[in-house]
């Protein structure tokens, strides 16, 4: 059954094509305002915050929208969400080039959350679990071992041609693109499901039936929601957060840099270990990396800007692949697009919030704004030890 549908595809090429598209996806929305959230905000006559804000608003679409969508992919695939993700983001960008007062600003970052909505890893691990099932989770490390580049990639590329061609060109040359090397690859993925197992009665995820599932689920989506805070305010402030505590602009740039290589390193070793270690076990060692990275930021400062960075790397790689692996492994694959949705509901509101609060935290003191954050971190740890295997694995 499997074979008709994804021979023309198959899990390596599902992983290139997709990991090579989350790259760009990621690149052009989550990770863009660290680099041109102060020169955008500039241009049109308002504070850096409003950029943040919008930001935080895009995200909060997805909390929304998150298990239609997955009800979406459970029953016809992801392929035609994704590409047209890309026409989305496309516009949204071009948007974004074009504002010419707040207001335009904001309308178009709110056309760059239905895109994020739309494009990035649910929709993709959605859409791996219905070509491939229980199986999915390799193609899911492997996407992410790619796409885990995005930040290597987007940031510096970001800077350059906002230097080169000015932040508006910038927004531009990534709408170029979505357009020509995204979209074309999304309209390569197969178009309909292989493991398509419908919710009961056709609508919502499958029924939880035990206390103990029950109670994972809140688990596992209060964790996920504490970690989206981390990761979400990361991706925006990662290197201002640097500068912040004392190092320089091109060393905060250089350690910034090594979140991506700290997060392929931690996939790669996961890549390798997958049939031996169960993506608990993955996650309760994802959520200890940023705690332990903040401890040593605030310890010895400036010096271990390089080392806060690899840690939080390390860790966010990992969570992102638990993110997808985590809920196919303890609840299965029937209505897994929708169920992780809903999960992901909490983390999309607390994620909408993170870069704003972050950037008022940060405003204060870098200190605070690490100790907080890295609070946070130390309370989904419990929640991650909380959790534990269904019965039947």
């Amino acid at each position: 059954m499997a074979s008709e549908l994804t021979a023309g595809i198959g899990a390596p090429r599902a992983i290139l094509t997709l990991g090579t598209t989350q790259t760009i996806g990621y690149a052009c929305s989550a990770y863009l305002p660290a680099v041109l959230a102060e020169p955008m905000a500039r241009a049109v006559g308002a504070p850096t915050s409003l950029v943040f804000l919008a930001f935080s608003g895009a995200m909060l679409l997805q909390a929304f929208i998150g298990p239609a969508i997955g009800r979406r992919v459970d029953l016809r695939g992801g392929r035609g969400l994704l590409a047209a993700a890309s026409l989305i983001f496309a516009a949204g960008l071009a948007g974004l080039g074009l504002s010419q007062s707040p207001l335009h600003l904001v309308l178009a970052w709110g056309v760059m959350g239905l895109g994020m909505a739309l494009g990035l890893y649910d929709v993709a691990f959605a859409g791996l679990v219905g070509w491939f099932g229980q199986d999915a989770r390799r193609s899911i490390t492997g996407v992410t071992l790619i796409a885990g580049f995005a930040s290597t990639i987007g940031w510096p590329l970001t800077a350059w041609l906002n230097e080169t061609v000015g932040w508006r060109g910038a927004c531009f040359a990534w709408a170029g693109a979505n357009l020509l090397l995204a979209l074309p690859l999304h309209l390569t993925l197969p178009s309909g499901v292989v493991f398509h197992m419908p919710h009961p009665a056709g609508e919502g995820p499958a029924p939880l039936v035990s206390g103990r599932a029950r109670l994972n689920l809140v688990l596992i989506a209060a964790a996920f929601a504490l970690m989206a805070a981390v990761s979400a305010a990361m991706s925006a402030h990662l290197p201002p957060l640097l500068k912040a505590v004392g190092a320089s602009p091109a060393a905060a740039v250089a350690a910034a840099a090594l979140v991506g290589p700290a997060q392929v390193a931690a996939r790669l070793a996961e890549f390798v270990l997958v049939r031996r270690i169960h993506p608990l076990i993955s996650g309760r060692i994802a959520v200890l990396f940023f705690p332990l990275g903040a401890v040593i930021l605030l310890a010895f400062g400036p010096g271990a800007a390089a080392v806060f960075a690899i840690l939080y790397g390390a860790g966010n790689g990992l969570y992102t692949i638990v993110r997808g692996a985590l809920p196919l492994a303890l609840f299965g694959a029937g209505g897994y697009g929708a169920r992780l949705g809903v999960i992901n509901i909490p983390g999309r509101l607390v994620q909408a919030a993170s870069p704003f609060v972050f950037s008022l935290l940060l405003e204060r003191s870098a200190g605070l704004a690490v100790g907080v954050f890295g609070g946070l971190s130390l309370l989904a740890v419990a929640a991650m030890l909380l959790l534990r295997r269904p019965p039947e694995t």
